[in-house]
């Protein structure tokens, strides 16, 4: 793989292939437990952002559109197996625009599963100034629940932490919403019965974003749920690969 794309668990072999956008202030290592429980169903690639882990040397990405731009020529391009889209939080905005992308090219994707977000085409309250604080940042990941409370008070850490999440806001907050043609492939939206950020009737505005089957699972939990239900979700994906049995979703 090239410098944007990471595959942890090679398999050729599987039916499909999962492409991974990361959260903002994230990064490819966050989908290593995802990437397990898929195992062997579908090959899963990870998205490495500039500016964290090994490239950490690197520019921080200044607009989403960056990301995609850079992601679209790694994407295989040969139609052997047909490619899965996965993203969370800001993940599932590159998801989208990069299946939007792909389609423009008449390469639409097999499905996109976009998890913590509201639609696309609601509107963002702004949360903090711009740029925010590190104070604002901290307080965003302790509303949020994604890093551990006590981790929060090592210097060393947030040194680590504060730089990436406040380039990813960035470009969340310059981000503008800019309508097209809707997807014609099945879209699934996932979030957390008890997100401090996203509404469960903010999911349901993603059924605007396709002409194909729309999908919505509320889960137990807050912004970070993923972790809780690892197996539900490798499973919805793995339904999502082409020749593979479906089974049904309560």
């Amino acid at each position: 793989m090239d410098n944007w794309i990471r595959c942890f668990r090679p398999a050729p072999d599987a039916g499909a292939q999962l492409l991974c956008f990361p959260h903002a202030g994230g990064s490819a290592s966050g989908y290593h437990s995802l990437t397990t429980e898929v195992g062997g169903r579908a090959e899963a690639l990870v998205v490495q952002y500039p500016g964290r882990h090994d490239r950490m040397a690197e520019p921080f990405a200044e607009r989403l559109g960056d990301v995609v731009d850079a992601v679209l020529p790694s994407i295989p391009a040969n139609g052997r197996r047909p490619l899965i889209l996965f993203g969370h939080s800001m993940g599932a905005l590159l998801a989208f625009e990069t299946a939007r992308r792909l389609a423009a090219e008449g390469r639409e994707p097999a499905a996109l599963i976009v998890s913590g977000s509201e639609g696309p085409s609601l509107p963002r309250p702004e949360r903090f100034p711009n740029p925010p604080s590190d104070q604002d940042l901290i307080g965003e990941m302790r509303l949020l629940s994604g890093t551990d409370d006590e981790l929060l008070t090592h210097p060393e850490i947030l040194q680590l932490a504060l730089p990436p999440l406040r380039a990813d806001y960035a470009m969340l907050g310059a981000r503008v919403h800019v309508p097209g043609p809707p997807l014609r492939c099945p879209v699934v939206a996932l979030t957390g019965d008890s997100d401090p950020r996203v509404s469960v009737e903010g999911v349901q505005a993603w059924e605007q974003e396709t002409e194909g089957p729309f999908e919505r699972h509320v889960l137990s939990g807050g912004h970070f749920f993923l972790g809780d239900h690892l197996t539900f979700v490798a499973d919805l994906i793995a339904a999502r690969v082409p020749g593979r049995s479906a089974r049904t979703f309560a």
